[in-house]
């Protein structure tokens, strides 16, 4: 397991142990979890600072790794103020003209792969958290389905152009796209005119590389959804993640948010 941070990568850790598969851990300092550090003994372990590749190559040969999964974010800060680069990385960086999630990723993915480590899809053993068709919340949609399809489309034409993977809509017109800043600043920014019938879209690029790149939804962007009063998201079905499903769920019932799925 090689950890960012947040709850997906200790959900990921909880499925592997469940499955009976021994689990090593490759942690950043500063990002990782700190219980989920603890939750493994200092020899199945890696600590390392973000940037440093060459580390990471090798903590993952000296833990015997056969497979990798990569879940949990980096702070997108961290990458313009704290990030150490060893020689590997930096060599890596020198060799890309486009520097984004798809091309730094994908490079450390070849990097992994040639040491003899497999780089899993990063929803495996995840199943059961995977958005689906439909209405998830139960109940008939509250929003025209013309306006739904307007923010699908929009969503998806700005993942493609590799800007971000969500936005929010309202009767056929844009309120916020998400960029490098990420989901919950975008929903925090998204309803100033305090109005009604907001849509927030998720999306996958057509050509998403799952192994590092994951839509996710969480408890945390739910309760950003109920502060700013945005009372509808559409996942696309079987690209997403709803971490702690059955909770969320749940919790959008109360506050009468639906979440529904599409494809």
């Amino acid at each position: 397991m090689i950890a960012g941070r947040g709850l997906y990568p200790e959900l990921s850790v909880q499925a592997l142990r469940q499955r009976g598969i021994p689990t090593r851990l490759i942690a950043f300092e500063g990002e990782t979890e700190s219980r989920l550090v603890s939750s493994l003994p200092e020899r199945e372990c890696a600590v390392i600072k973000v940037g440093q590749l060459g580390r990471m190559l090798k903590g993952l040969q000296r833990l015997g790794a056969g497979y990798a999964l990569m879940a949990g974010q980096i702070s997108p800060g961290r990458l313009f103020r704290e990030l150490h680069p060893d020689l590997k990385a930096l060599r890596i960086l020198r060799g890309l003209r486009e520097r984004n999630a798809a091309t730094i990723f994908g490079a450390i993915c070849r990097e992994i792969e040639r040491v003899g480590v497999s780089v899993l899809d990063a929803r495996a053993f995840l199943e059961d958290q995977l958005a689906t068709n439909g209405c998830m919340t139960g109940g008939r949609l509250r929003v025209d389905s013309a306006y739904i399809d307007h923010g699908i489309r929009i969503a998806r034409e700005i993942a493609a152009l590799d800007i971000g993977q969500g936005v929010v809509v309202r009767k056929g017109t844009v309120l916020a796209v998400e960029a490098f800043e990420g989901t919950d600043d975008m929903l925090r920014r998204a309803n100033k005119h305090r109005t009604d019938q907001l849509i927030f879209v998720k999306t996958a690029k057509a050509d998403q590389d799952f192994r590092y790149d994951v839509p996710v939804f969480g408890m945390r962007t739910l309760e950003i959804m109920h502060e700013r009063g945005i009372a509808l998201a559409c996942l696309e079905s079987e690209r997403t993640l709803i971490l702690e499903k059955g909770k969320v769920l749940t919790q959008a019932r109360n506050w009468k948010i639906q979440i529904c799925g599409y494809s």
